[in-house]
């Protein structure tokens, strides 16, 4: 399969977004012209239904002469009450205490990682089949950092090791398919 990240959202530097629903930049409109010419042909687009990833999944769909199909399994995770907050704005003890154990613990009022975790991967595993390899799933950087966590076993610390570029095709093969054909 095929992952996307969103392009570039428009929102300040520091700001804990979570599932709120934000536009994409001007960077981010140029970051899917990109996307249109470095994504393979698709014969399915599965995506995210955030404002953020519409704009690209239904870019990516207009090429290719296909609908996309929105999964709000696929959002990114629930951040609560901090959404829209400056994490400098959060209580520390609290974001101190969910980082203990982030997969497990949720934020107040919102959802821990290994919540998102199983929605995705629930998303995910219902497109195992003959078209898994011409799929493009448009999401968030948590749908698919869990998904490398679910895939190849990564821990949650090494899947955030490295935040998934915007706007860039990434190929995640599940253990047991084969590579595709160039």
């Amino acid at each position: 399969m095929i992952f996307l990240r969103h392009p570039t959202p428009d929102v300040a530097s520091g700001v804990c977004y979570g599932q709120t629903d934000l536009d994409i930049t001007t960077q981010g409109h140029a970051q899917i012209e990109r996307a249109l010419g470095t994504t393979p042909k698709l014969a399915r687009i599965i995506a995210s239904p955030a404002l953020r990833c519409r704009k690209l999944a239904l870019s990516l769909g207009e090429r290719d002469g296909i609908e996309v199909r929105f999964d709000e399994r696929l959002w990114e995770m629930h951040m609560g009450e901090w959404e829209g907050l400056a994490w400098k704005e959060i209580d520390s003890s609290l974001t101190e205490a969910w980082l203990k154990d982030p997969v497990n613990n949720p934020t107040p009022g919102g959802e821990c990682f290994a919540d998102l975790q199983a929605r995705v991967a629930q998303a995910i595993g219902e497109l195992d089949d003959g078209l898994a390899l011409e799929t493009a799933i448009v999401c968030h950087a948590g749908p698919i950092r869990a998904t490398q966590m679910t895939w190849h076993g990564l821990t949650f610390h090494e899947a955030f090791s490295e935040a998934p570029p915007y706007a860039e095709p990434l190929r995640l093969l599940k253990p047991g398919w084969p590579e595709p054909a160039v």
